[in-house]
C-alpha cells in the first residue's frame, strides 16, 4: 500500500528473486505512477520455472525491493506480505 504521505517512489526501484545458485531475477517498476493511494495492491517481482535442475540447488530464495539509482530517501509503503503461487 502506497501511503498519502508517501515520498521517494517517483524514482525507479528494482524488485527481484535471488535463487540460492545466485541466479537472479529482477526488474523495475515506478510505485508512483497510476498506482492507487491507501488500498492494497499486488506488485508483480518475477516468474520462474521450477525443475529437477532447480531442486538440486535446494536452498533458501531472497525476494528484495531495492532503489535503483542514487541515494534517494523512501517513505510511506507499507508491505503486507509476499505469496508465491502457481499461473495457471
Amino acid at each position: 500500500m502506497i501511503k498519502d504521505n508517501a515520498q521517494g517512489w517517483e524514482h525507479l526501484v528494482k524488485l527481484g528473486l535471488l535463487f540460492p545458485n545466485v541466479m537472479q531475477e529482477e526488474r523495475e517498476e515506478d510505485l508512483a505512477k497510476n498506482k492507487p493511494k491507501n488500498k492494497w495492491i499486488e506488485v508483480p517481482v518475477a516468474e520462474f520455472i521450477t525443475s529437477s535442475e532447480i531442486e538440486k540447488q535446494a536452498g533458501e530464495m531472497e525476494i528484495y525491493l531495492r532503489g535503483s539509482e542514487g541515494l534517494y530517501w523512501k517513505k510511506g509503503i507499507v508491505i503486507k506480505g509476499v505469496v508465491i503461487r502457481a499461473k495457471n
